[in-house]
């Protein structure tokens, strides 16, 4: 339930987003979907720095599979939902053709860094990973990039676990209710400039953008 700093919670417009999207709610289930689906489709799949503090994603409606959890998980608690962060090693191939050639090359076969939202609804924990887009999931199955067989749906009715990554899961590494130790030793490893670093990630979010458009 606490906030962190790169979980900033209390953050004026994190909170008042939150209360927004939940307004005429009418349990806390409808209120985790309200804040799923936000997330997932208004705050669209990109990469970039995972340092960075939910508050900073929601301004600038982008992130990667860490940062948008991030603020899943800072909208979910904001609104007094219970919620943390699933750690589990994963294959590269789950980004396979939805970013760069560049990029992709770049990541180590297995990252280790990747996190899911789980939220404590009806008395469990339920999973709730926000991985990719709808306008990119639809545009990557139409074009064989993400295959139904491997990733059947990415909806959530707040009773299942939705769990994107578990065909390229590695290692479980369990829950942590905070994310901000392994965010900033991510970034620490990386020793490419922070200009090219940039750009790099500008070229593949323009790639990722060309995919969404079904053609």
């Amino acid at each position: 339930m606490k906030a962190t700093l790169l979980c900033d919670v209390n953050d004026e417009n994190i909170r008042n987003k939150a209360n927004e999207l939940t307004k005429d709610t009418t349990d806390e289930k409808d209120a985790a979907q309200k804040i799923f689906y936000f997330v997932r489709d208004e705050i669209p799949f990109g990469v970039g720095p995972v340092d960075t503090k939910a508050s900073e994603t929601l301004k600038k409606a982008i992130g990667c599979g860490v940062t948008r959890t991030n603020l899943q998980v800072a909208m979910l608690r904001t609104l007094g939902i219970p919620a943390r962060y699933h750690h589990a090693v994963i294959s590269k191939g789950c980004l396979k053709g939805i970013i760069s050639d560049g990029i992709y090359k770049k990541f180590p076969e297995k990252v280790w860094f990747y996190p899911w939202c789980e939220c404590y609804l009806g008395n469990k924990w339920v999973s709730s990973d926000i991985l990719y887009d709808k306008k990119l999931y639809d545009a990557s199955v139409q074009k064989g990039i993400i295959k139904r067989d491997r990733v059947p749906t990415i909806d959530w009715d707040g009773n299942r676990d939705l769990d994107l990554v578990k065909p390229w899961i590695i290692e479980d590494k369990g829950t942590l209710s905070s994310f901000d130790d392994v965010m900033r030793k991510v970034e620490s490893e990386n020793k490419l400039p922070k200009f090219i670093t940039k750009i790099a990630y500008s070229s593949s979010n323009r790639y990722t953008n060309k995919l969404r458009k079904k053609e």
